[in-house]
């Protein structure tokens, strides 16, 4: 009885099929030792990738840019699903206006509330960060063990989290802290009167304090920013400088404080130049 052969399938579940995946990773092995020995061309490989990849992120930002425009309303607040597009004008003339950083600097934007101007905002800005890098850098060169487990390695793990605590701590610390605000102004000398520090006769001095840009450098009870090196006026009326003084410094810094970065403030009037002053120098000293 003869028998009829079958012809052999073609698929790669054949004899067929394996030899074109032999076939094919011999190949591959081939391209391999080529590219060990002579390299991979930087043309067309290497432009391929960058180009499929500057393609791909550029097609990225025009889709979000799109979903922001087309999402948004055209009134000032109407936010979309990537936010508003527009916000409220800009108003240059304002100087009550405390800059703050992106959010990944919040932690060294709240080192400079800890470490004061000028005595150590050089070792909290500067000094702390730059040794942390070196230890960083360090930690390869120092700590040469093979060993990964992190059971073992209390030290480094340790040390992990308490910087990563630290720099969480920080960085929440920096994006809740309170700033002054255009409009706090009444609301402030509100509370400074409150924690008797200055008296009721002060309020119209403490408003127009609050309302001028002088917390832009000054701390007043805890609201305000020190810069440049300007001191906390919170118990300015106990050096007892006198209402001329402090009226002829608002007028002229340098004349009273030689070297003074404070600028001068030339257009108060008579009256509200009596008024900070007032104020002034009676911050300190109680209802």
């Amino acid at each position: 009885m003869s028998t009829v052969e079958r012809p052999q399938r073609t698929g790669t579940g054949g004899p067929a099929g394996d030899g074109r995946v032999d076939e094919r990773r011999a190949e591959f092995a081939r391209y391999k030792e080529d590219v060990k020995k002579t390299g991979k061309p930087f043309h067309p490989f290497a432009m391929f990738h960058d180009t499929v990849m500057s393609l791909v992120v550029v097609a990225v930002i025009i889709g979000l840019a799109c979903i922001w425009y087309f999402t948004s309303g055209e009134e000032a607040g109407d936010a979309g699903i990537l936010g508003p597009r527009y916000t409220e004008k800009a108003q240059p003339e304002t100087i009550a206006f405390v800059p703050r950083p992106d959010w990944y600097f919040y932690f060294l934007f709240y080192l400079l509330r800890i470490f004061k101007w000028p005595e150590s905002v050089v070792l909290g800005t500067v000094g702390i960060p730059t040794i942390a890098i070196i230890l960083l850098l360090a930690v390869p060169f120092i700590d040469r063990r093979r060993e990964r487990r992190l059971s073992r390695r209390p030290i480094a793990v340790i040390s992990s989290i308490l910087v990563v605590a630290s720099m969480a701590v920080l960085t929440w610390k920096g994006a809740t802290v309170r700033e002054f605000l255009a409009g706090d102004a009444e609301g402030l000398a509100e509370q400074w009167i409150d924690a008797g520090n200055i008296p009721e006769e002060a309020r119209p001095g403490a408003i127009l304090f609050a309302d001028s840009g002088c917390l832009s450098c000054h701390v007043y009870l805890g609201a305000g920013s020190q810069n440049l090196g300007a001191p906390e006026l919170t118990s300015e009326g106990q050096r007892g400088r006198g209402i001329e003084f402090q009226i002829q410094h608002l007028k002229n810094p340098q004349s009273t404080t030689p070297g003074s970065q404070m600028p001068p403030f030339p257009n108060f009037t008579e009256q509200q130049y009596q008024d900070l002053a007032f104020f002034l120098e009676n911050s300190g000293t109680g209802g």
